[in-house]
């Protein structure tokens, strides 16, 4: 009886499984079966092209045969696929320990090359292997499980017209296992384990609109896991294409002015560490080109990068070229900020069309602050001073403005009316480009003073008693002038000086601004008071040229300055180059053609050479685009920036038996249309 009882109850708990397995669960486990003899392959989406303004490439991709390695697979090796390595280095011409660097997942005290992206993406090995060796390993499968040769896309930078933007455009690195990690539970369409994100600039910005989306290929395989067939496809989608403002010609030519200048520099023994350049649109904010120096090769990030050209791109060696001069550098402007404390000093109540006498030095308290090489004007108007960049006017106002504000005891509520003003222009924050990690620059003032001074009063009091021994032995009266600093910094460095207000109005001292807030604000001068917001995008299309979207400009600021005043600047702006300090850099230039308006600046930097500036707009009458240059390590602005600028005005208009970039000196409004083979025509 017991023996029937328990047999009778396994044969119920078997009829009951069997029956929760095939009946209550039986489309689970049928999917789960399914899945046993397929297997799901991403197909990464072709990435879209970033465009010049009338279609040219920037940055486009190539087919190339790749190499790749599936370290999963790798893994599940006995010998965890060494063997299979070796006989790859083989076949490549390469080393065993080379592979299996670039094979080896980064992780902290793992320098490069490593991979850095996820462990279930395919490893690219070698993005430049010949037909030959890419068929010794896709007919010899059996001796090479986990590697893949197959012909893939990638990022191509075709330099056209010379230019390279790199800093604008970004560059791309595979997406991380902690990216993929976090996505999860978040509704993210267009990421899959094998795509390429962008890092940088436009790339960066723009990624979700250039990247499109992957497809799914489902192969059906056999229990050895040989491909039998596919079950189903899902094509990937292609990424849309962004059209920028950025024309390749102009980049090309101020790519090539800021290398000659600094070449130029370095001929005459000059560091010139740094350049940048800037060309913008006045009317609407679009961006023409946007250029630093120093620079690099974009394709350094095609197929792996190793740890000395990682680092050369970070370290200060080699000028730290992964860093965009244009949008992230801050440098002391010089004299091409006198447009701002011009327009301070009127609104503070300085006649306008008053005479100022110019000496060779103002003392300000116990100080004498000169102008450049100690040079007198005598008595003139702000409209000469603007020409011939008297330094003494503006310390002068500087001074009495500190004085009326309380000095260094100052009243409850201090007018500070040039750091004002300086805010007005757009100093002191971002501009609002569509561009990652811009800079804010500094604009000094009572408040900024205060909070440096509890961030770095501990540092300097500790400089106060210690001194700087390191400089000591090769430059000791740097290394004792530091040490005074110190100890006034220690003691009350939160108190805004005479000297420092002196500085400020004529751009010198703490004051830092970047190259495009720069042009900005000579932008804004030259269309009649309008703070543009730079835009590099126009518009995101599709590979048939269908528009996206358009990307326009935010709405500009009105900049708070007497419509008066503006055109009294303006004026002036027009003799620099004629009668001014940019005289000589532009002599025998056709003023006929193209008028010129700017100013230059020769920025003083403590223990180096000068930061040379030129900022400017043209036509002077009409004003339409503006540019600047800025050389650091270098020499006065008229000398050094303002040729610079010339050359890329002659570029642009035709001058000088070159053929002008537009035929009627405006950038083109049309969007390029796409051609049959699938490259851009130019409107």
């Amino acid at each position: 009886m017991v023996l029937h009882v328990l047999v009778v109850t396994l044969l119920l708990v078997l009829i009951g499984r069997l029956w929760t397995l095939q009946v209550m669960n039986g489309a689970h486990y049928k999917q789960v079966a399914a899945e046993n003899r397929t297997r799901d392959i991403v197909v990464p989406a072709l990435r879209g092209q970033i465009l010049d303004d009338v279609g040219r490439p920037l940055v486009r991709n190539r087919s190339a045969l790749v190499v790749s390695v599936d370290s999963k697979a790798m893994a599940r090796q006995r010998d965890g696929g060494r063997a299979v390595l070796h006989r790859l280095a083989g076949v490549l011409g390469t080393s065993y320990n080379d592979l299996a660097l670039k094979t080896r997942l980064c992780a902290p005290g793992i320098k490069r090359p490593c991979w850095p992206g996820s462990p279930y993406q395919p490893i690219p090995i070698d993005d430049q292997v010949d037909i030959k060796r890419a068929l010794q390993i896709m007919e010899r499968q059996e001796e090479f499980p986990g590697v893949i040769a197959q012909v893939q896309a990638v990022r191509d930078y075709p330099k056209t017209e010379g230019a390279t933007a790199v800093q604008a455009l970004g560059y791309l690195s595979p997406i991380t296992q902690e990216e993929m990690d976090r996505r999860k539970g978040i509704k993210v369409t267009g990421y899959s384990r094998v795509d390429l994100v962008g890092r940088d600039g436009l790339e960066a910005v723009y990624d979700a609109d250039l990247r499109g989306e992957p497809g799914i290929r489902r192969l059906m395989v056999d229990s050895q896991g040989r491909v039998t067939g596919t079950a189903r496809e899902d094509p990937a989608r292609p990424g849309d294409h962004l059209v920028t403002s950025i024309d390749a010609r102009v980049q090309g030519a101020v790519e090539q002015a800021l290398a000659k200048a600094v070449a130029d520099m370095r001929a005459q023994g000059k560091k010139a560490e740094a350049a940048a350049g800037v060309v913008l649109d006045v009317k609407t904010g679009r961006v023409i080109a946007l250029a630093s120096l120093p620079t690099y090769d974009p394709a350094v990030w095609t197929g792996g990068i190793t740890q000395s050209e990682y680092d050369a791109l970070l370290g200060k060696g080699q000028g730290e070229p992964l860093i965009s001069r244009a949008t992230q550098g801050q440098f002391a402007p010089g004299s091409t900020f006198k447009i701002s404390s011009v327009a301070a000093a009127v609104r503070d109540g300085y006649p306008l069309n008053g005479i100022y006498d110019c000496p060779g030095s103002f003392n300000v308290g116990s100080r004498a602050f000169t102008n450049f090489e100690g040079q007198g004007h005598g008595p003139m108007d702000l409209h000469k001073a603007l020409v011939v960049s008297c330094d003494t006017i503006f310390y002068r106002f500087a001074y009495e403005e500190w004085l009326r504000d309380g000095g260094i005891h100052p009243v409850p509520k201090p007018k500070d009316p040039m750091p004002a003003m300086a805010r007005m222009y757009g100093f002191g924050r971002p501009t609002g480009i569509d561009l990652p990690s811009e800079s804010s620059g500094r604009i000094p003032d009572r408040t900024w003073k205060k909070s440096y001074w509890e961030a770095t009063k501990q540092e300097n009091c500790r400089a106060a008693k210690s001194g700087y021994p390191e400089l000591e032995r090769t430059d000791p009266s740097r290394a004792a002038y530091l040490k005074l600093m110190a100890a006034e910094n220690c003691v009350d460095g939160y108190i805004l000086r005479a000297g420092d207000a002196a500085n400020f109005s004529v751009g010198q001292g703490d004051v830092l601004v970047t190259p495009l807030q720069l042009v900005r604000a000579y932008a804004a001068i030259g269309n009649g008071g309008k703070l543009v917001v730079p835009r590099l995008a126009r518009a995101v299309v599709r590979p048939d040229g269908t528009v996206v979207r358009e990307i326009k400009p935010p709405a500009p600021q009105r900049l708070p300055v007497d419509p008066k005043v503006i055109s009294y600047i303006q004026k002036a702006l027009a003799e620099v180059p004629t009668k001014g300090t940019a005289a000589g850099a532009f002599s025998g230039f056709d003023f006929k053609k193209v008028s010129v308006a700017g100013k230059t600046g020769t920025a003083e930097v403590f223990g180096k050479d000068d930061t040379a500036w030129f900022a400017s707009y043209a036509p002077a009458n009409d004003p339409r685009l503006a540019v600047v240059v800025m050389v650091t390590q270098a020499a006065t602005g008229g000398a050094v920036a303002a040729p610079a600028v010339r050359e890329i005005y002659e570029t642009i208009y035709g001058l000088n038996g070159k053929k002008a970039v537009w035929p009627d000196g405006k950038p083109p409004t049309r969007l390029p249309k796409p051609r049959r083979d699938g490259s851009f025509a130019a409107p």
